[in-house]
């Protein structure tokens, strides 16, 4: 998995310094990782100036039997970003910060639903406590779009997306519970049901390294 630190010089870190220990742990516990089998997951370039460390995993919910690489007709993509300042920042309450995105395509009459956005930031919660992650400090906006198309474009079907944009700070410096968690609201996004926590499947998913 790929690391940047450093960059934009961003809490004073350079290039040689030595990466923090806590950060080291959360991520070789990202990459030991095992998810869910329905989900793909890559390391992506992180983004640039936030954190002196960072570290990004984009993920998606291929439709069954869809070949590795086809992403076009995926049920949920996200991506889930790890920031690390050993200063540690006031609104964080620590020194780590996850930040998550699910998107979801979704059947338009669901996005009529008044209660899709709470169910949606129940998903997060649940998916996270369902898996023993500790956190504080989470907050996020759920986010629902429809389309309807009229006109000389009537013919084409109306289209609705959920949107799940979430932050929080972890208690612990193992991470994996969070990325499980994580991988669970890809899932739930997706419309697949839950798993019993705690049981892994020897067929899941891995971190895939570019």
């Amino acid at each position: 998995m790929t690391v940047t630190h450093g960059a934009g010089g961003v809490g004073g870190a350079g290039p040689t310094d030595p990466e923090p220990p806590a950060f080291t742990i959360a991520v070789e516990s990202l990459r030991s990782a095992v998810t869910r089998p329905e989900v793909r997951l890559v390391e992506v370039r992180p983004p640039q100036r936030l954190a002196p460390y960072a570290i990004a995993i984009s993920g998606s919910v291929p439709v069954p039997g869809s070949p590795l690489g086809d992403d076009a007709d995926d049920l949920a993509t996200g991506r889930l970003v790890v920031l690390h300042d050993p200063d540690g920042h006031e609104s964080w309450n620590g020194v780590t910060r996850l930040v998550a995105y699910v998107r979801a395509d979704l059947d338009p009459e669901m996005a009529g639903d008044p209660m899709l956005a709470s169910v949606g930031w129940s998903w997060l919660r649940e998916a996270l406590e369902g898996h023993g992650a500790e956190f504080t400090a989470a907050g996020g906006t759920v986010t629902r779009a429809s389309s309807e198309s009229f006109g000389a474009l009537a013919e084409q079907r109306a289209t609705a997306e959920l949107e799940v944009r979430a932050s929080w700070t972890p208690r612990e410096q193992d991470l994996t519970a969070h990325l499980a968690g994580w991988c669970d609201l890809l899932c739930y996004a997706a419309g697949l049901p839950p798993t019993t926590p705690g049981v892994a499947s020897l067929a899941g998913a891995r971190v895939l390294r570019p």
